[in-house]
């Protein structure tokens, strides 16, 4: 996987599992805060910032200890 800079395709991967409908008004208002975080921490990083989620450790999640089981 490559590393994602751009906004959409950022959220678009993080979104992918919830499987939202596009035409849903909470859908689309998720859509549009997340961009204006990603684009407001972008434009004050001093460098371009790219995602690569392929980097990304794996959370490893103890149901037993949220008393999950």
């Amino acid at each position: 996987m490559e590393p994602l800079q751009r906004p959409q395709a950022i959220i678009d991967f993080c979104l992918a599992p919830l499987d939202l409908d596009p035409s849903n008004d909470a859908a689309t208002e998720v859509r549009r805060r997340l961009e204006h975080v990603i684009k407001t921490f972008q434009a004050k990083a001093p460098t371009p910032v790219a995602v690569d989620f392929s980097r990304m450790p794996s959370q490893v999640i103890n149901e037993a200890a949220h008393g999950y089981e």
